[in-house]
């Protein structure tokens, strides 16, 4: 599985926003065969910085997802709403999604 991290600062003027602005991008992104996951959440330190976690099923469904006319469209959108450039962590790690916590079980 390809695991991704990305960080983006938002403008000011855009954090509000900024969920209704990837909307699009995000359910076209979730259709793709190869798509395990692709989940959006806010910083609770910084109101203008979101957090996106993804993943593909391989190298050439993460490849697709990048070739992808939505996201050379969501390039183009995003750029004229962050801050600075974003930070990613892109990396292979086996399985194909998440597997469960051993050290913490939730009480009876």
């Amino acid at each position: 599985m390809i695991f991704i991290v990305v960080k983006f600062t938002v403008r000011p003027e855009y954090s509000e926003e900024w969920l209704s602005l990837v909307d699009d991008f995000t359910q076209a992104t979730r259709a793709e065969p190869g798509n395990l996951f692709y989940e959006w959440s806010r910083s609770v330190d910084d109101p203008h910085e979101y957090v996106l976690v993804e993943g593909f099923a391989d190298g050439e469904a993460g490849r697709a997802h990048v070739e992808s006319d939505h996201f050379k469209a969501a390039m183009e959108t995003l750029a004229g709403a962050i801050a600075v450039k974003p930070r990613i962590v892109s990396t292979e790690v086996p399985g194909q999604g998440w597997s469960e916590m051993a050290e913490l079980t939730p009480r009876a």
